[in-house]
């Protein structure tokens, strides 16, 4: 086979197995383009896309800004390491320093498991450098999920992502998500933070509730430790505000994002309070691809955007709007036993369901042209790009129905 030779779509389903380790599960369809809220697969049909990546393209698909910034800087500058400055680096530490509203210190990485992975050896070393005493444990919570490198997945308090990688770095504990007590009574002379999501997503979309942020911020300032917030997922105006934090009037000591920040292009980001950051010296950490100036020029545009087109406040309003169809849905007496519980916060919402197989959920939407996602067991997340408007979720909501009305059909069916 020629590298130049062009592959049909059945040729490249076929091959696509042969060629990848079997990491995933992946539905029959080969995306070749996008615009906006739709992608087009290799045969030309075009779905309504809820899934944006897994909350990655903030902007949608070829939105103009990106376009621009991608042929300027590629044509400018693609990369150079950090040996050296670059300008769009600079930049975006500067405008990511301001958004996070505590004058933090930012750290480049690849993705979100790396900038998580920053973020512990930073107050690991922030406390044996700075304050001078062996703090080296975190705490973590259940159904938590922080990434796939070794240290992050004995973060991840999930067992199944767990299994087979044993013996798993130690310094890690578990506790309910929710439960100020139960942290609390983890607590020990060992402890240097507490790392979280505000809001569960691969634990299958679990806010924070009302006030428990704020009740561990105060609960680690009386114990001298740090709050780290892992914001992979619900940074970057996902949940109606830059940082879901914000919505809790607290700062944390750490926080970690990723995801939507290059709009497609990967990056993630450790912000650190300056004091924290103290734990860091020359040498003590790196990354070959952090602070690219190709993505973090992308990462600006993205910045800019969200200021521009007024993506915050849409990701509240249209957020609320998916909520309460979905709340419908929920009450409808045709899908009584089916749907249990609708839940999220902005445009991270989640419809748990009611002993249904979520992934044939998943594929049924497909073939009727939407794209969602599961989280968990028994969730259908949704993650749109913040453009997403009513027309879009008034479409994915008609489609979700019918096809959860397939399964009232079949369940009656069966009986």
């Amino acid at each position: 086979m020629s590298r130049q030779e062009p592959l049909s779509t059945p040729q490249l389903l076929e091959l696509g197995p042969k060629v990848f380790t079997p990491n995933y599960r992946q539905l029959p369809v080969i995306f070749t383009r996008g615009e906006g809220c739709h992608v087009w697969d290799s045969t030309g049909r075009r779905y309504l896309d809820l899934v944006g990546g897994i909350a990655v393209n903030v902007l949608g698909h070829a939105h103009p800004m990106i376009v621009e910034v991608v042929n300027r800087q590629v044509r400018d500058l693609i990369h150079v390491s950090n040996l050296y400055y670059n300008e769009p680096a600079i930049r975006l530490a500067s405008e990511l320093q301001r958004l996070s509203g505590f004058g933090g210190r930012v750290f480049f990485a690849n993705c979100g498991a790396t900038a998580n992975e920053a973020a512990i050896k930073l107050a690991r070393r922030y406390f044996r450098t700075v304050v001078r005493r062996d703090r080296f444990e975190f705490i973590t919570m259940e159904h938590s999920f922080h990434g796939r490198t070794l240290a992050m997945t004995a973060a991840t308090g999930q067992p199944k992502y767990q299994m087979g990688y044993e013996p798993l770095p130690a310094g890690f504990v578990y506790a309910p998500f929710n439960d100020l007590q139960a942290i609390s009574a983890k607590i020990s002379s060992r402890t240097a933070a507490v790392l979280l999501e505000p809001i569960q997503g691969e634990g299958g979309v679990v806010p924070a509730k009302e006030g428990f942020l704020r009740g561990l911020r105060e609960l680690c300032d009386s114990h001298g430790i740090l709050l780290i917030l892992d914001e992979v997922q619900t940074g970057i105006g996902r949940t109606g505000s830059f940082f879901a934090y914000e919505q809790e009037g607290i700062k944390p000591d750490i926080v970690t994002i990723a995801k939507g920040l290059g709009g497609g292009l990967p990056i993630g980001a450790m912000i650190a309070a300056p004091k924290v950051a103290e734990g860091f010296e020359p040498g003590a950490h790196a990354t070959t691809f952090g602070g690219n100036p190709l993505v973090c020029a992308v990462a600006l545009a993205v910045l800019e955007a969200i200021e521009v087109e007024g993506l915050l406040d849409n990701s509240r309003m249209i957020g609320e709007y998916l909520l309460d169809g979905l709340t419908v849905m929920r009450d409808d007496p045709k899908l009584e036993g089916v749907v249990r519980d609708v839940r999220g916060r902005g445009l991270m919402v989640g419809l748990e369901l009611d002993g249904v197989d979520c992934r044939q959920i998943m594929t049924q939407c497909l073939h009727r042209g939407l794209l969602v996602s599961v989280a968990g067991t028994n969730v259908i997340r949704f993650v749109p790009p913040l453009i997403v408007g009513k027309g879009h979720i008034q479409a994915a909501l008609a489609v979700l129905y019918e096809v959860l009305i397939d399964v009232v059909k079949e369940r009656s069916q069966r009986k």
